[in-house]
């Protein structure tokens, strides 16, 4: 029977930030997770790894600190997967005062210290540009947060986890658990059985159910689930700007975000009673329509929105009435009772996931050396030589194609391209600039098992491709992965 220092319960973005801390730190681990890496709440963000800025409205100030200090973290070592984002800020009508949103950007910027990136201030005249896209009469200000992409994040966490020693088991679920000596007795989907002198359960909005159904612990602490929902519409402005909204109904804020050809519009707060509830529904859609027809000149409406998801968060039960209101700042809760540790998630969010990790695992007692504040993430040791690198790919390879790849491999971008000197080389092409190259490098190196795990998971290229070339895809990936089993 196997037997681990650390079984990790989860693969979004805490459970496989977890596992590769606890990796680097020499334990033996294993992490399992019933679906896809981030097939859930982590790949259904606003994509922003970002201090919270109105989080500073219920005082939130030790919250804010930390996540604009990860912020800084994961531009350092992330620099091609996290890049910076200027946003726009416009007074709110019947809002809050001018004044007052100059007063929380100053605050904000004094948390972040001396960051990379530039600081808050009012916009004037000779930035006309960046308002055109809104209707008269609005005053401005900007500042700056980070864009992710949320979902390749997590993959990144677990593959620099996996090339450090750990097992990551995907389409694997945790059916029971139990303390025998000093450690505990798991049993897998498939038939696996093992030992773990530990366990932290990183389930998100399963927590709950891990914890009593799997593994018949008592817990004090309580998750509240809350529904998010974004809709993706035609480009809304030109720009990479983003836009940060407060919806006049409610007053809650809503992102406005540069998508490609396109605008991110999110997010929502629901409160659900379960996980499978992340379904957005007609009158998420209509809310966020009008959030955003309240301050753009070029108005949008439901029939025009070309994509939406939903995702459930786990948020840690402060005791808030609304759902807004509710604490995004996480709580690990140590299990008392004697015999091997058990941990429990509740809450978090992308941007601080690494501090989580760090201090889950000195919770549960584990020793060695802490890494992952400047080790950089796969890809991620960008250099001078990577950029001239790149310049001289752009001899065959097309600057939009080039571009996502770089955005989304980094230097490892040289591992998935090999021999190949040419878009021949690449071997088939599915559609949408996506090669059996950059395919056989995702199922042999990050996990990805089926067309959807490529295309909205390790991609988003499932927004271009075709039905057809995505069931060409399919059927390609389906007997390649047979002949590899």
């Amino acid at each position: 029977m196997d037997r681990f220092d650390l079984l990790v319960v989860g693969g979004g973005i805490n459970g496989a930030a977890i596992a590769r801390d606890a990796a680097g730190r020499g334990l033996d681990v294993l992490l399992v997770e019933k679906d896809d890496l981030a097939g859930h709440t982590s790949s259904a963000s606003s994509k922003l790894i970002h201090g919270g800025l109105r989080y500073l409205e219920q005082y939130e100030f030790g919250l804010v600190r930390e996540s604009l200090q990860e912020r800084e973290i994961l531009l350092r070592t992330a620099p091609h997967l996290v890049r910076p984002l200027r946003f726009i800020l416009p007074d709110p009508p019947g809002g809050r005062h001018f004044w007052l949103i100059r007063a929380g950007l100053l605050l904000y910027d004094l948390l972040a210290g001396r960051g990379s990136l530039p600081r808050s201030r009012a916009i004037g005249r000779g930035e006309a540009e960046l308002g055109a896209p809104l209707k008269p009469g609005f005053r401005l200000a900007s500042y700056w947060d980070a864009w992710v992409d949320d979902s390749r994040l997590v993959v990144l966490n677990a593959l620099d986890a996996h090339e450090r020693g750990a097992e990551i088991a995907t389409r694997t679920e945790l059916l029971s658990a139990r303390r025998e000596g000093d450690a505990w007795a798991a049993t897998l989907s498939g038939g696996r059985t093992l030992r773990a002198t530990s366990i932290v359960n990183a389930a998100g909005p399963w927590v709950a159910e891990v914890l009593k159904g799997r593994l018949g612990a008592e817990t004090k602490s309580r998750a509240r689930l809350v529904k998010g929902s974004h809709i993706l519409v035609p480009r809304l402005w030109q720009g990479e700007q983003a836009y940060i909204l407060q919806n006049e109904a409610d007053g809650r804020v809503v992102f406005a975000l540069p998508y490609g050809a396109h605008s991110l519009i999110g997010t929502t707060d629901i409160p659900v009673e379960r996980p499978e509830d992340a379904v957005i529904d007609t009158d998420e859609i209509a809310y966020l329509c009008a959030a955003a027809n309240l301050y753009f000149t070029k108005q949008t409406a439901p029939a025009e929105v070309i994509w939406s998801y939903a995702g459930v968060r786990s948020l840690y039960d402060d005791g808030e009435a609304q759902a807004k209101d509710i604490t995004r700042d996480y709580h690990l809760e140590l299990d008392k009772a004697p015999g091997p540790r058990l941990l429990s998630v509740f809450g978090g969010k992308i941007t601080t996931a690494r501090h989580l990790a760090a201090e889950a695992l000195d919770k549960i007692g584990a020793k060695g050396l802490k890494f992952t504040a400047t080790s950089p993430l796969p890809g991620g040791n960008v250099s001078a030589a990577f950029n001239e690198r790149m310049a001289a790919l752009g001899a065959w390879l097309p600057q939009p194609l080039l571009r996502r790849l770089a955005g989304a491999y980094g230097t490892r971008l040289e591992a998935l391209l090999g021999d190949a000197d040419s878009l021949a080389g690449l071997g088939r092409h599915f559609g949408a600039g996506l090669y059996e190259a950059e395919v056989r490098y995702l199922v042999e190196n990050e996990f990805a098992r089926s067309a959807e795990d490529i295309m909205w998971r390790r991609s988003k290229l499932g927004l271009v491709m075709s039905k057809a070339e995505q069931k060409a895809l399919a059927d390609w990936l389906g007997t390649a992965v047979r002949k590899r089993s």
